[in-house]
């Protein structure tokens, strides 16, 4: 009965549902050694045929792992690595030059690769489900056509997971078994091993060949202390040098006997050395022992020492981290009163313009004012009035036409003040939960971000943002893209447009657990030429975060979240 109910439990451990056995497939599945193909890309049956953008350019299979590459092809990442490694690599498709710098991972790609139907891998078995192909691991946890190895460690065989109760209960040569003599459990390989040498209730004959035949191996050596044709030593000879040989268990008692007075004149020449040592150890230990107050008081001006030292530390540590904060803080401040000065010399100067037009402006009434009041009807006068007013209302013109420019120098500084020129966007999106039912209701499907510049001359970009998802990811996602706008300095950028884009949702709890995603622009896409209206199609992920993700986590608070987009400028070159 023991050895059925071992063999349930084995059989519980092979079909115990995924949630039970692993990790769930979000968690391992890119790093379990059975689900990733050795070299290129995924060989499984897909129900549909894989459209050619999720296909390697190299092996022509399904990307495992996806790599984009700077000309915006995509390759497996063993077969990139292969690509890598040969001399002045090159891509197959394009025959650009490779950089492995220059490479990244498609997540997106990888996310939607994931959701792809194929068959169970165990179709060759006689398993007809279909699953996604990120569901492949967690199926074949339960699959009972899958091929399993024996779980006794050293059985090698395999069988398909259903025919694993027979293997175990009836053929399998290393199943547990229970000893019939000691009620002990072991394999059935290793019985007649435990019955010959250590069952102790066993039994056995006696190796002195005496009278009794049969003896449980538990009780040998009482046996062996009273048999009568085992060969003994005085247990006085290894301490006290008794010099008797060895002989058998009668002759042994009777050697006691006899040599009792000698036996006991050896014990006490023996006892007397021992107390004779037992001094000497005393006479060091009292010698060490007057050396310890020294020792000790020693110990413990080294150890209030060890302390303030440690203290001292630790005060010029904070004094250090300290002084950093305030040189980063004092670094920060001067970099924005750099902006805004720089932003401020044209508006402070067209207003001293125009200062100086209203003071002339203002002699040139009252010159006009004089002459009015002192006109005789003169012809000349009136001739000298006249031009005035001319150039008085000429002056009214270009005032009003400053005034205009003021006010558009005006309007930009507004726009300059919320605006990033250093290729990065930290978007507040405020009221979460009413946008999120606008959005669920169709009232406003998605928002866009004020706008970024990767420099004063630099590209322009915003962010689009669906909180209800788009395409693949609506109503289960939150989707996120990246935005080209025209700008004034296209004329003078590189186009298309292929700066690597970072998205990112902010972790606003103290772990800063920050979900991103990154891509490298396809050159070929539309969405990255030089715009010809006031914006370019949107590019992005639209599976970038679920919701249950978003609205389980830390990163809505105060029911506002954080999207922060990095482009990459470091080999943006100037205008």
């Amino acid at each position: 009965m023991s050895a059925g109910r071992n063999v349930e439990q084995q059989i519980a451990l092979l079909q115990r549902p995924p949630s039970l056995a692993m990790p769930s497939m979000a968690q391992r599945s890119r790093h379990e050694p059975g689900f990733l193909p050795v070299h290129g890309g995924f060989r499984d049956r897909f129900v549909t045929t894989p459209e050619a953008k999720y296909c390697c350019e190299s092996c022509r299979l399904v990307l495992c792992n996806p790599r984009q590459t700077e000309c915006g092809h995509r390759f497996c990442e063993s077969c990139i690595t292969d690509l890598l490694s040969k001399p002045n690599p090159v891509c197959p498709a394009d025959v650009e030059p490779l950089f492995e710098d220059k490479i990244f991972r498609d997540v997106c790609c990888n996310r939607e690769i994931m959701a792809l139907k194929v068959y169970c891998r165990s179709e060759k078995n006689g398993c007809k489900e279909q699953m996604s192909l990120q569901q492949v691991m967690d199926h074949l946890e339960v699959c009972p056509y899958f091929e399993v190895p024996c779980p006794l460690g050293k059985c090698k065989e395999k069988m398909i997971r259903k025919d694993m109760s027979e293997h175990l209960s009836r053929k399998c040569k290393h199943r547990e078994i229970t000893c019939e003599f000691c009620n002990h459990k072991m394999a059935l390989t290793e019985l007649q091993k435990h019955k010959d040498t250590v069952c102790p209730a066993f039994p056995i004959a006696c190796p002195n060949q005496c009278s009794f035949s049969s003896i449980l191996r538990s009780e040998l050596s009482i046996h062996q202390h009273d048999c009568p044709k085992a060969q003994v030593t005085c247990s006085f000879i290894r301490h006290l040098k008794c010099t008797n040989i060895t002989g058998l268990n009668q002759e042994m008692r009777e050697h006691e006997s006899s040599f009792a007075s000698e036996h006991l004149r050896m014990m006490v020449v023996r006892n007397t050395t021992l107390e004779a040592k037992v001094e000497d150890v005393k006479s060091e230990l009292m010698e060490r022992y007057k050396v310890l107050p020294s020792l000790s008081s020693r110990l413990g001006e080294v150890e209030t020492q060890n302390e303030e030292m440690r203290e001292k530390i630790r005060q010029l540590e904070q004094k250090v981290v300290s002084v950093q904060m305030l040189m980063s803080t004092h670094s920060e401040k001067l970099l924005e009163v750099e902006m805004e000065l720089r932003e401020l010399r044209p508006l402070r100067a067209m207003r001293e313009e125009v200062e100086a037009l209203r003071a002339s402006v203002e002699s040139m009434r009252s010159v006009v004012a004089s002459l009015d009041s002192g006109r005789v009807g003169s012809s000349p006068g009136s001739h000298t009035l006249g031009s005035l007013e001319q150039q008085l209302s000429r002056h009214d013109d270009t005032m009003s036409v400053h005034d205009i420019r003021l006010a558009e120098m005006d309007l930009k500084l507004q726009v300059l003040e919320t605006a990033s020129f250093n290729g990065t966007l930290i978007w507040k999106i405020r009221d979460y939960k009413r946008r999120k039912l606008e959005a669920v209701a169709s009232k406003a499907l998605s928002l866009y971000s004020q706008p970024f510049y990767t420099g004063y001359f630099g590209y322009k970009m915003c962010a689009r943002i669906y909180l209800n998802g788009d395409g693949m990811g609506k109503g289960t996602h939150l989707s996120l893209f990246f935005v080209v706008m025209r700008g004034e300095y296209d004329a003078l950028l590189p186009w298309p447009f292929k700066q690597k884009v970072t998205l990112m949702l902010m972790d606003q709890g103290p772990a800063r657990k920050h979900l991103g995603d990154a891509f490298k622009p396809d050159p070929n896409s539309s969405s990255f030429r030089r715009p010809n209206v006031e914006m370019n199609i949107a590019s992005g992920c639209p599976l970038f975060v679920a919701q249950t993700v978003l609205e389980n986590g830390t990163y809505i608070k105060d029911d506002t979240i954080f999207i922060k987009v990095t482009v990459d400028t470091s080999d943006l070159p100037d205008p």
